[in-house]
């Protein structure tokens, strides 16, 4: 198929950036084979992953395409299975707004969570750029959080800073990390973590216990949590953030302009930047399309792995903590947690068919096929799928909405993604610990920015998957 190569900034509702908007659709096919070609088109822009919904009549996967992008589509496929359908766009007005001023006082005011402030309690307002920082240094002040700064500054100069709390100062008893904000578009994530920290010290301060929505935790679970000692990083990708809340562009990647100064060939996906499979050229088929190495893709992969600050810092954590054991990446929108593998299928039989082994290079990241499916110990597959059943069952019963749990590969590989790499690190680096690794993806697959009953949805469903996916990961074993 012949595909459009169109350059654009992403906006969302009415926004508008250069000649361009991007609109929400869904394309609808009899099965999931018939999204194959199309998402092999690195100008679609289809969210974190693309993901197809089971539908009465078949299957339905979200993008967000331009005008030219709809016309070209509707020429090229007008004979094929696939139909192409405009989703409702929500009014801007209708988002969450973004908080002004400081409702921390830098730091004087600590943040709190929904699951100490009761049933029917809410937020009024997404946090600020500046905000997060602010509540951050809230919980250093307030319950004595060990904040540090990370050693290499982003594109445009920011210093990038990471808390730990719970176990001390011995840094090998911290046995759970978990990051957000790696992607500038997907609000909500930076937030969603402050609050559950937040949630934690405020309810071991007094006693109690928490509860979001229909799921309530004792306080001996909550000191059980902090005991096994967490590690976060609120705010992966600051300089992305930034952007996206002054322009409401949807905007994913980071602002490192070395590839590319104009419009979307701005940035690098951080979430394609790490050092796992990363030169997909190399390790998979030429069918298959894992990242990207055009600038104007909303999955450039960057210059080399790690290349980027924000990839650095946050491999940078695993170096001082060397006993994590569990990882969160948070994301959004499809509403499901993802444990390795990301860049093929998994399986427990061969264990020849492993990333390190070049005699499969080039044939990886075929869905579906027989030739190659990355190994996975038995009890490593267990052991993830069953913290992530539980998370998910967490979330489930905060309100009803069904959330689901599976391996990352999905409709297509990735390469270079963070869970991916944090659980390939135990073969890859001689000597490290081992990392069940997760994704968790809040929200709904037709927006990024979400209304303000979502945001509050979101905040309770997530703090519930973080603190059984704790839980669970302490059941399972933190050794």
């Amino acid at each position: 198929m012949k595909y459009s190569h169109v350059t654009s900034l992403l906006v969302q509702g009415s926004a508008v950036l250069a000649d361009f908007h991007l609109l929400p659709v869904h394309f609808k096919a009899p099965s999931i084979a018939h999204f194959q070609d199309i998402i092999r088109n690195e100008t679609y822009d289809f969210g974190c992953r693309p993901a197809a919904l089971p539908t009465e009549d078949g299957f339905k996967l979200h993008a967000f395409l331009t005008e030219e992008q709809i016309a070209h589509f509707n020429e090229e496929y007008k004979l094929t299975a696939l139909s192409l359908h405009r989703s409702v766009v929500k009014r801007q007005e209708d988002t969450a707004p973004i908080g002004t001023g400081d409702r921390f006082k830098n730091g004087i005011i600590a943040p709190l969570g929904l699951g100490t402030k009761g049933n029917g309690a809410s937020i009024s307002t997404l946090l600020n750029i500046g905000e997060i920082s602010s509540a951050f240094k809230g919980l250093v002040n307030t319950y004595g959080v060990s904040a540090f700064d990370l050693p290499y500054k982003t594109f445009e100069g920011a210093t990038q800073f990471a808390g730990y709390v719970g176990s001390g100062s011995n840094k090998s008893n911290y046995h759970l990390y978990l990051t957000a904000g790696s992607h500038a578009r997907e609000r909500g994530g930076p937030d969603q973590l402050i609050y559950w920290i937040s949630d934690l010290l405020a309810a071991n301060k007094s006693g109690s216990g928490l509860a979001y929505g229909k799921k309530t935790y004792t306080n001996d679970q909550v000191k059980s949590i902090l005991d096994a000692g967490i590690v976060f990083f609120p705010l992966v990708n600051p300089d992305g953030v930034a952007y996206d809340q002054q322009t409401g562009s949807l905007w994913r990647k980071n602002r490192n302009t070395k590839s590319g100064s104009v419009g979307a060939a701005v940035g690098v996906d951080i979430n394609r930047n790490f050092d796992f499979v990363w030169d997909f050229q190399k390790y998979f088929h030429p069918s298959a399309n894992p990242a990207s190495t055009s600038p104007s893709s909303q999955t450039f992969r960057g210059t080399g792995p790690e290349s980027e600050a924000e990839a650095k810092n946050l491999v940078h954590i695993y170096k001082e903590f060397p006993k994590v054991r569990y990882y969160m990446d948070i994301h959004s929108a499809t509403g499901d947690i993802l444990y390795p593998w990301g860049h093929d299928e998994g399986q427990s039989n061969d264990t020849n068919q492993n990333f390190l082994n070049p005699a499969f290079d080039g044939k990886r990241g075929v869905v579906g096929d027989t030739v190659y499916k990355e190994y996975i110990p038995s009890i490593d597959d267990v052991n993830l799928r069953t913290v992530a059943a539980k998370a998910v069952a967490a979330m489930s019963a905060v309100g009803g909405r069904p959330y689901l749990s599976g391996p990352g590969v999905g409709l297509y590989p990735t390469s270079g993604g963070v869970a991916d790499y944090s659980f390939s690190r135990y073969w890859g680096i001689k000597g490290v610990n081992k990392v069940y690794s997760f994704t968790l993806e809040f929200g709904y697959p037709t927006n990024f920015y979400p209304t303000l009953q979502e945001f509050n949805e979101n905040i309770l469903d997530t703090n519930a998957a973080f603190t059984e996916w704790a839980l669970a990961a302490i059941e399972v074993g933190l050794e």
